[in-house]
């Protein structure tokens, strides 16, 4: 099984780019729901009916593209159908986890940008061509690929075009810091890149450490370049509205030697 997944090194906690068409994220909000109920459903099933629900819902890059069927056992939607449930399967709680607090931190800021309607479109667009991406790359696979993080990572590239220099309350390991959301969200695109390429060098095991590392690429651009187009007229690329960040560091309680490794 393939993850889309985001880095945990660094995680974004709260941004402070105010809502300014919106009054509440109801798509994010939605997305966020379907998500966590469809892992509760997932905590519920036995080990073989947990395989085949991810075999059956999970985008299998050998049935997109290479011409394989499931078994008709396995089988519950067409193929072309799990580029779209595979954004909402998830391999774990951290997984989960870990893609909707992306989500919740960034997400209202680029529905607000662009209404509900055509963020459900964006979303869905940033996840499918993510999914294509990752299913060209390893046509003849059939790991699964789930998670939402290929269109989080659209979700991704369209928030450093918009807001670039928005201050960002971020985790980084141990501290709480405020950072611009460039050097944040920079540092998670180059990590992807840097994945991708020692995945592809045989670096990082036979299955790429088990990541759809170009899923997240091509969903970043996706988005970045979507915004653009699909975001209102008199929203402003690169806003320049964010100039002052507070460096400061909040150091968190430190955990210990025991909690930090489980």
């Amino acid at each position: 099984m393939r993850y889309t997944a985001p880095i945990m090194a660094i995680l974004p906690l709260h941004d402070d780019t105010p809502l300014r068409r919106i009054r509440r994220a109801y798509v994010c909000m939605s997305m966020i729901t379907v998500c966590v109920m469809v892992f509760i459903y997932e905590l519920t099933l036995s080990g073989a009916e947990i395989e085949n629900f991810i075999l059956a819902f999970g985008a299998i890059p050998r049935v997109l593209l290479g011409g394989a069927h499931l078994d008709p056992g396995i089988k519950v939607i067409p193929g072309w159908a799990t580029l779209f449930s595979s954004m909402f399967v998830h391999g774990g709680f951290m997984h989960l986890a870990g893609n909707m607090l992306f989500l919740w931190v960034l997400g209202d800021n680029i529905e607000d940008a662009m209404g509900h309607s055509r963020f459900v479109r964006f979303y869905l667009l940033c996840g499918v061509t993510a999914a294509l991406a990752h299913a060209g790359t390893d046509i003849w696979s059939e790991a699964p690929m789930v998670g939402a993080s290929g269109a989080i990572s659209g979700v991704i590239g369209a928030y450093l075009v918009l807001h670039p220099r928005a201050p960002i309350r971020t985790l980084v390991w141990y501290f709480i810091i405020w950072l611009p959301a460039w050097l944040v969200l920079g540092f998670w695109i180059g990590f992807q890149f840097l994945s991708a390429a020692l995945a592809a060098g045989g670096l990082m095991g036979a299955d790429g450490g088990g990541v759809a590392w170009w899923a997240h690429i091509a969903g970043f651009f996706t988005g970045a370049i979507l915004i653009v187009f699909m975001r209102d007229k008199e929203v402003p690329l690169f806003d320049k509205g964010y100039t002052r960040v507070d460096h400061r560091v909040l150091v968190t309680k430190p955990r210990s030697k025991k909690q930090r490794h489980r």
